[in-house]
């Protein structure tokens, strides 16, 4: 401190550092393991790959009903019928096989 005034002042030097240390990391994608959010397909993913496999035409309805079955529900459902005697159709066999075929092909059963 100055004897002359009740200040102070400070005086720094900030310097860059050409040679700081680096460390250089490559990761194989290969070489990771599937996460379980990775894992997931989305609806319209399945709904794609059982066209392509079989020619069917699978529904939203159909998919979200096998995945109850299964138990791979993530969330509640908010869109419920206003009628609590309303009746969803079910997903008939043939289209519900192809699904599992699905869920297996993504890794989600």
């Amino acid at each position: 401190m100055f004897p002359w005034t009740d200040k102070v002042e400070t005086v720094v030097l900030l310097s860059k550092l050409s040679n700081a240390p680096k460390l250089d990391i490559n990761i194989k994608m290969s070489e990771l393991d599937l996460t379980k959010a990775e894992a997931k397909a989305t609806y319209e993913e399945i709904q794609e790959y059982v066209k392509k496999q079989t020619g069917l035409h699978v529904t939203h309805l159909n998919i979200a009903q096998i995945k109850r079955k299964y138990g791979i529900i993530e969330r509640d459902n908010y869109n419920l019928p206003k009628d609590a005697d309303s009746r969803q159709p079910n997903c008939p066999p043939d289209k519900e096989r192809v699904i599992v075929n699905a869920f297996k092909r993504f890794k989600m059963i």
